[in-house]
């Protein structure tokens, strides 16, 4: 018999992986274009591409890619995701002055 044969009776189960995924790309976004306004105006060059790359993290299945590289993955990703992005938030919004930066890239066109 073929196991793979959905019935009518039965329910999909959502363990929430859909909506985690949707959510990290959702944020995922919003850091590289926050990267990317810090790259190309208001001259720091580095941090935007430094806060680029680590957007990264929540578009590629990080722990399957740090597996297949080292062997080992991180536990409780999804906790590190959580603490990197409030570490993203504070330091666009606080140390890099991302509304100026967004200022000058409106008044830039």
């Amino acid at each position: 018999m073929n196991e793979n044969v959905k019935h009518q009776d039965e329910e999909a189960l959502n363990d929430g992986s859909t909506a985690y995924t949707i959510i990290s790309w959702i944020f995922g976004l919003a850091f590289f274009a926050i990267g990317i306004v810090n790259t190309f105006w208001g001259g720091d060059t580095g941090f935007g591409i430094f806060i680029v790359l680590l957007s990264f993290v929540y578009f590629l299945p990080v722990n399957d890619i740090l597996y297949k590289v080292t062997g080992f993955t991180l536990p409780k990703l999804r906790l590190l995701k959580i603490l990197l992005g409030i570490f993203i938030v504070w330091a666009a919004m606080g140390v890099g002055e991302l509304f100026d930066k967004i200022e000058i890239m409106v008044n830039s066109f």
